[in-house]
């Protein structure tokens, strides 16, 4: 039963019986469950959550949303909700798509094809079963649709790129209501804004993307207490920048609570981790490895592994988390770019971060592969990424002003350039792009959403609004 509706949320009501029931406004019972993010930190309250289950539904919303005069915000799990959530969400249809989750795997032509509310988990252990891989994220329960829409990195990126480049099709539902299919063929302008132009171009209902034959790989971590913190990051910094291609690792600072779930030698304790994977032989892997090994870590995981088991190496929470976050792309790891990272978050620091991370970068994600869709590299040598969590006000505010606190230290650095998909607060879109892009991004939103319907984590604007040139 719906209570005490705002006017907008009144012509929400006009969605009622959608979706076989499940659209909830305020009020009703499954408000709250519906629209709740993955990061649960985030408390959006749009005018209503709608849950579909098969395009149709999704067309429906659509047009019954335009009709009431309403905007559309499609999310699958809201990993990514921070964005959305600033730009005010009280006009605003929250379309979940987290009941279409279907699969199926293509062995012969190694595609995938998945609903637009699968997550990676769905895809990564089907396709295992015929050997083979999708680049997909670092956590099993991201969604596909949202990764790959803005890129996508994980630990196949330096030698194969960034996931939304191995995006084949697209289908998605537009502003107007019509369902569509994007790929090299047919609406190809669309295709290319899918491809890295993030949720703003519709409500995604499928994908099909490149598998690739791994069935292995040589992957793991390297573990030292945070004393060790800086003979490692230094080590570490000289040997990225030449490591080959086939190589992809990350460098954490974690702080890890004294929780039962996280294994007993690493509960509570602070630490550095060194993890990745390898696409070679072992031979080749260890001789890659035998400078980070020879800084004697505590604990050395990596070895041969299945790699359906890489979804899971980063650890990463799996299940709504309350988090505080932020980002940015820096071009090297100079001394005194170390000094800096040492000193936010090395030994004797008192920062509240749960994580502070570089991601290694370059390789293919620095090559523009043909074909290429609006996010074509990644011009950076490290991705940083500093989260906390968020279980209190206090620890929200407190979190959030360390994670801060290393973004804005580490500056002189920056590229000046943002990795939208790690931007977790509000931040200018434009950086995601390159200039000749970021035109074409408004160009092709302009022409599939004159109305300005969709509402995307990172907004891309129309060329005119408000009867300006948008910058």
């Amino acid at each position: 039963m719906t209570l005490n509706l705002t006017p907008t949320a009144r012509r929400a009501t006009s969605l009622a019986g959608l979706c076989d029931g499940a659209v909830h406004l305020p009020g009703d019972d499954g408000y709250d469950a519906g629209r709740l993010p993955w990061n649960v930190a985030i408390d959006q309250r749009p005018a209503a959550v709608a849950l579909p289950r098969t395009v149709a539904d999704v067309q429906a919303v659509v047009r019954a949303a335009a009709a009431a005069g309403l905007r559309v915000a499609p999310q699958s799990t809201g990993h990514n909700a921070g964005p959305l959530f600033a730009q005010g969400l009280d006009d605003v249809v929250l379309v979940r798509t987290e009941r279409m989750r279907g699969v199926t795997i293509d062995p012969t032509r190694r595609i995938a094809r998945v609903e637009g509310g699968a997550l990676w988990t769905d895809a990564t252990e089907p396709a295992a079963d015929h050997g083979l891989a999708a680049l997909h994220g670092s956590s099993p329960d991201v969604g596909i649709a949202g990764y790959s829409l803005g890129g996508g990195i994980g630990w196949y990126a330096r030698q194969l790129g960034l996931a939304s480049n191995s995006l084949t099709a697209v289908e998605l539902v537009t502003a107007d209501g019509e369902h569509v299919r994007a790929d090299s063929t047919q609406n190809r302008e669309l295709f290319w804004a899918l491809r890295g132009g993030g949720g703003n171009f519709g409500v995604v209902t499928a994908l099909e993307f490149r598998l690739y034959p791994i069935e292995t790989a040589y992957a793991g971590m390297l573990v030292w207490d945070r004393d060790q913190a800086e003979r490692v990051l230094r080590r570490w910094a000289d040997w990225a920048p030449e490591a080959p291609d086939v190589v992809t690792t990350s460098f954490r600072f974690l702080n890890l609570p004294p929780l039962p779930a996280i294994p007993e030698p690493l509960r509570g304790r602070s630490l550095v981790v060194i993890d990745g994977a390898v696409l070679g032989s072992d031979d080749e892997a260890c001789s890659m490895l035998r400078l980070l090994r020879g800084l004697d870590p505590e604990i050395d995981t990596f070895g041969r592994v299945p790699a359906r088991s890489l979804t899971r190496l980063h650890m990463d929470p799996e299940g709504p988390t309350p988090a505080v976050s932020d980002g940015t792309l820096v071009g090297e790891l100079a001394d005194a770019t170390v000094d800096t990272i040492l000193e936010q978050v090395g030994p004797g620091s008192t920062s509240s971060l749960l994580a502070a991370e570089l991601r290694q970068l370059g390789g293919a994600l620095r090559r523009a592969p043909e074909g290429h869709g609006a996010l074509a590299t990644i011009d950076a040598a490290y991705a940083v990424f500093a989260v906390a969590v968020a279980a209190t006000p206090e620890m929200a505010m407190q979190g959030q002003l360390d994670a801060h606190q290393l973004t804005a230290a580490l500056e002189p650095w920056s590229t000046g350039r943002s990795y939208l998909n790690f931007a977790e607060n509000e931040v200018d879109a434009r950086t995601g792009y390159g200039e000749s892009a970021w035109l074409q991004l408004k160009g092709i939103r302009s022409a599939y959403d004159p109305d300005d319907r969709f509402v995307a984590n990172h907004r891309v604007p129309r060329l005119f609004e408000d009867g300006r040139v948008t910058d």
